[in-house]
């Protein structure tokens, strides 16, 4: 798998340190405070936070965040005992699409606490942490537009996208000529490493998966020696 070059690779102890002097003090500011590890740290030794959203939607600007999991791991071993989960009370009420795919109710909602205010203990938990996600463009973009409304001010994070990962693996240029590309929903992407199969669209299970592939990508496609800036994103 090809590594990213120097042009590419994101310094994000520069930009935290960056965001630490401008974040409003609070939360948001001591998270970038605690910084992240450094570029050249190799993919073994980086501490990574498997996460995962559910939301009542799939349009970061009006959709909202239902609920959270995060589960610590390295490149070997999954932490579920550091396992933590969150279920956020939403503005709006659910719509029925969205209640099919993940199941939560309003009822589970009711007593939920609001986003607003949990956020401030998920970003603890993710503190100095690489993320790893399935599909970087749905938990960074609901967590920027959560955090913008919430502290006025950016949150971004550093993330290892099994997604991403998956697609440079397998992707081969005469699949798109004739329609042939696999899968690279979670589950499909699995399913090539025969991992075993769980019900989808929980947040706390949806992060044990991702932890998963991540471990088997690893071990098939990814250098654990490697600097962590070859993959990040």
């Amino acid at each position: 798998m090809s590594h990213q070059t120097k042009d590419d690779i994101q310094d994000w102890q520069i930009m935290f340190a960056e965001w630490a002097e401008e974040a409003p003090e609070g939360p948001l500011k001591r998270y970038y405070q605690a910084g992240i590890v450094a570029p050249n740290t190799a993919l073994k030794d980086t501490p990574l936070l498997a996460l995962d959203l559910e939301t009542t939607g799939l349009d970061p600007s009006k959709d909202e965040i239902i609920s959270l999991g995060l589960i610590p791991l390295n490149h070997k071993t999954i932490r579920c005992q550091g396992a933590k989960y969150w279920m956020a009370k939403p503005e709006r009420a659910l719509n029925s699409e969205s209640v099919t795919i993940h199941e939560i109710t309003h009822t589970e909602l009711a007593e939920a606490p609001t986003l607003e205010a949990i956020l401030d203990d998920i970003l603890l938990a993710m503190a100095k942490q690489v993320v790893v996600v399935h599909c970087v463009a749905i938990e960074r973009q609901f967590l920027l537009n959560a955090a913008m409304e919430i502290y006025g001010y950016p949150f971004y994070f550093p993330v290892l996208d099994t997604m991403d990962i998956e697609r440079q693996a397998t992707f081969k240029p005469w699949w798109k000529r004739f329609g042939r590309a696999p899968s690279l929903r979670l589950d499909a992407c699995r399913q090539r490493y025969h991992l075993p199969r769980y019900k989808a669209h929980h947040a706390l299970t949806d992060a044990l998966s991702s932890a998963e592939l991540l471990q088997a990508q690893i071990a098939y496609h990814l250098d654990p020696n490697a600097d962590i800036s070859n993959y990040w994103l």
